[in-house]
């Protein structure tokens, strides 16, 4: 506590007595009863407000987010727009869909930028659906329109902590819960930085005690800006390096451990240099927040009332695993979830070159659009060093019983990416540091078999872009890649489902005639009797898949429109694939 507190207060038993005017709390926008805060806190209400410098505006509630919006991932390339100037020129683009803002999780400088909405001929179609709701239910929706597209530190208006503020380059409509500051007479890194730092705080908490950061309270944030032009900079540049650096991002080009910068002899030895990097790099972020904290306490006259530090744990990259995962973790066990995260980004990243979608010898997306084909492919990377698939499905299976299969496919990428020479001793870090719960003879197909969908699930927020075909006990599973695929797919699937079943049928006959055969061992052929009674029970199994699901599924030829959402996309598949908990809820948008 501060002298200057101590000279506001009295003490009494077991209690503390707060004295202040009733003078303080009018120099107060909204005059809001601040008993806590100091007398050098108040003068600073002095300043200009925020609303005299830069505009503090909320954007558009759609009204129905689940037909208007979609995750980036979700929609063909060819109909995102991002980088959109103003209204007029949205009316004559030919793409759908357009950035949108929607704040998000605690994050500071740059990143959270996900969703797109459908603003196409300047956002025709939304509008005349808000028109028709207002005359249910008046109210402005699509607020603020001249502000769309420009320039701008956009904040996540609902939060159960810390306020983050974020730069947004030109191109982006924005919600009502990512609300958006567009500088005027003010420097934009200025304004941005002093958001950012420990002071701002000080006054939210007096503005908005909530934890509501309303466009209200953000006007009158008290504004003295020094030139920190050159840290916000930096701080924006380090954020969004790290945002991009995952291919949630849709600036992602390839992943990390592929870098040049980084790449060793071995998977463990460029991990190990990858996370010096990301070390440092969170470090050098603390030192530059802490600079900038220590700025505008200076500016504000508050040396006695904060400290310019911060933890690690409010070093918003997501490469900072004290950030990431928070909690009382040990080190050893944030290194551990790191390292295992990392792991499943390299393996969701080789399913991606793949089904085609990324390429080791080509930055950036590849195949992206609906109905993309390996033709396109090929068109984009002629002599590709670890080819995509040819036709969109990739079995995964308790055994290699298709060359294509997925971890048969994963160890060839992992010979072309890192090469042959430590390639068994690679493979062996990969297995190890995915088995984060120490199971035994763990390997490469378990993770593919039991965590590989549920992970990527996870990571697509419940809008997966690769598809699991799967029968009811999961004795057959194959990957779709949604962005390939056409009328036919369910026809291919279903002749690998025939093979397969062909293939344990004959499996079947060998364990029963080894059963009968009369130079097997007692212990052989109760090995052979418990498999056929297994392979009898799949077979059962696949049969009922095919004749239920998946035969009239690809008899029915379903086409499928990316713009349709993932949500009602995977639905018109049904029970052909894996059920996806809590996708067909309503009102989850």
């Amino acid at each position: 506590m501060s002298d200057n507190q101590n000279s506001n207060q009295e003490s009494g038993v077991g209690k503390c007595f707060f004295r202040k005017s009733a003078e303080n709390f009018k120099n107060i926008p909204m005059h809001p009863i601040a008993y806590w805060a100091s007398d050098a806190v108040f003068s600073n209400f002095g300043f200009k407000k925020m609303r005299e410098v830069a505009d503090a505006k909320q954007g558009m509630a759609t009204s129905d987010n689940g037909r208007f919006l979609r995750f980036w991932h979700e929609v063909s390339l060819d109909q995102l727009c991002l980088d959109c100037k103003n209204s007029t020129e949205s009316e004559r683009r030919p793409e759908k869909w357009y950035a949108y803002n929607k704040g998000g999780e605690f994050r500071r400088w740059f990143g959270n930028n996900e969703y797109v909405v459908n603003w196409k001929n300047n956002g025709i179609e939304l509008k005349e659906f808000v028109e028709e709701i207002n005359k249910l239910r008046p109210g402005g929706r699509l607020k603020n329109q001249e502000y769309y597209f420009l320039e701008n530190i956009t904040y996540s208006s609902l939060s159960s902590g810390l306020f983050s503020a974020r730069y947004n380059p030109p191109g982006f409509l924005f919600d009502t819960k990512g609300s958006c500051i567009f500088p005027v007479s003010a420097s934009k890194h200025g304004l941005l930085s002093m958001l950012n730092s420990n002071v701002a705080q000080v006054f939210l908490n007096i503005l908005c005690p909530t934890l509501d950061y309303s466009s209200i309270g953000i006007n009158a944030i008290p504004i003295n800006l020094p030139d920190v032009k050159y840290l916000a900079k930096i701080l924006v540049e380090l954020a969004k390096g790290d945002w991009d650096s995952n291919e949630m991002s849709w600036d992602f080009t390839s992943f990390p451990l592929l870098h040049s910068d980084h790449r060793q002899s071995t998977l463990k030895a460029s991990y190990q240099k990858l996370r010096t990097y990301w070390r440092e790099m969170t470090l050098e972020m603390q030192c530059l927040e802490e600079e900038n904290n220590s700025i505008f306490i200076e500016a504000y006259g508050l040396q006695d009332e904060l400290k310019p530090d911060v933890p690690l744990n409010e070093i918003t990259l997501t490469c900072n695993p004290h950030y990431r995962y928070g909690g009382d973790k040990s080190e050893e066990e944030l290194e551990a979830l790191l390292l295992a995260d990392t792991m499943r980004e390299l393996v969701s990243y080789a399913v991606g070159c793949m089904f085609g979608r990324y390429s080791l010898n080509k930055p950036g997306l590849i195949l992206a659009n609906q109905g993309d084909t390996l033709d396109d492919y090929l068109k984009q990377v002629p002599q590709p060093t670890f080819p995509a698939d040819d036709d969109n499905v990739i079995p995964l299976l308790d055994g290699e019983w298709f060359p294509d299969d997925v971890t048969a496919r994963f160890r060839q990428f992992l010979r072309v990416a890192f090469g042959k020479e430590h390639y068994s001793e690679n493979l062996a870090f990969i297995e190890q540091t995915l088995n984060v719960k120490g199971k035994r003879d763990y390997t490469l197909r378990d993770f593919f078999l039991s965590e590989f969908y549920t992970d990527h699930v996870k990571r697509y927020k419940k809008r997966p872009i690769y598809w699991l075909f799967s029968s009811p006990k999961g004795t057959f599973n194959a990957l779709i890649y949604l962005h390939r695929y056409r009328q036919d797919t369910a026809s291919v699937v279903l002749r690998y489902l025939r093979e397969f079943r062909q293939k344990l049928a004959a499996r079947l006959e060998h364990v029963q005639q080894m059963a009968i055969n009369p130079a097997t061992s007692q212990s052989d052929k109760t090995k052979a009797n418990k498999e056929a009674d297994k392979l009898i029970k799949q077979l059962r199994e696949l049969g009922d898949y095919e004749d239920d699901v998946l035969y009239p599924l690809a008899t029915e030829q379903k086409p499928l429109d990316l713009d349709d959402g993932v949500k009602v996309n995977y639905l018109k598949l049904g029970p052909a694939l894996k059920k996806i908990a809590g996708l067909d809820a309503k009102g989850e948008d």
